[in-house]
């Protein structure tokens, strides 16, 4: 099959599926009597990005596989579409989802250690019905303390295919606090860009105990995976860890 051939099928299953979909979900819909190779849908992706390059939309690469999305300077222009309210989070909720995504995997009481104040209940249960963080096992000590990860949707919500892409922690300009308290140098990451979250119609409750400030969600492109446990190189909270099995 020749490559612009291919590239229009790539094209139009990543417009049908409004998700991302990885080389071996782009073979099969070939079947399977002499599908393509995926060296041929890597060119056929990289003829459509091409493609793309001074149009309004993008051909991008997540964890869960390739998606086309709106580039985020386009956000503005668009934004009048979506009927819905961004959504707003608190400074804590965000601060949460930065220490499990840095510091990984992490429990609790690590999280609370970090920030020096507690960690609600209705933090943590937003965090893990949005599908950002899971349980990725319990810590061997008394009381067995769950240990949270990122997912594989927490990639994909932010445009990442892995965890070393996060920006550096000097770009966290709304959680600078956090930066003396974690003690890190200048190669040390976060993710950078957590008010500016995909298209997510509704909004996360805020929770009543940390209303000290929100930060609002400005939509800038969307598209759910699978979930899956993704760790850090950080693992210095892994020791007496007991393990369960992905989901």
């Amino acid at each position: 099959m020749e490559t612009e051939q291919l590239k229009y099928i790539v094209e139009a299953a990543l417009l049908a599926a409004a998700r991302p979909l990885d080389l071996a979900t782009l073979q099969g819909l070939f079947g399977d009597e002499h599908p393509p190779e995926r060296d041929d849908l890597r060119a056929a992706i990289i003829a459509l990005q091409a493609d793309y390059e001074p149009r309004g939309i993008v051909v991008q690469e997540v964890a869960s596989g390739f998606r086309i999305q709106l580039r985020p300077s386009m956000s503005g222009w668009v934004s009048h579409l979506w009927e819905e309210r961004a959504p707003r989070y608190s400074r804590a909720l965000l601060e949460t989802l930065a220490i499990v995504a840095y510091r990984q995997p992490v429990t609790r009481g690590d999280i609370e250690e970090i920030r020096g104040v507690g960690v609600t209940t209705n933090i943590m249960r937003t965090l893990l019905e949005r599908n950002w963080i899971r349980v990725v096992g319990f810590r061997d000590v008394p009381g067995k303390p769950a240990i949270y990860g990122t997912t594989r949707d927490f990639l994909d919500y932010f445009g990442l295919k892995r965890l070393d892409e996060l920006p550096p922690l000097a770009d966290l300009k709304d959680l600078e606090s956090l930066t003396a308290q974690l003690d890190l140098g200048s190669d040390d990451v976060l993710p950078g860009s957590l008010a500016e979250l995909a298209d997510e119609p509704e909004a996360a409750e805020a929770d009543p105990d940390d209303a000290d400030e929100l930060a609002t969600v400005t939509p800038i492109s969307g598209a759910r995976g699978a979930a899956l446990p993704v760790h850090g190189d950080n693992d210095h909270h892994s020791a007496n860890v007991v393990p369960i099995k992905a989901r």
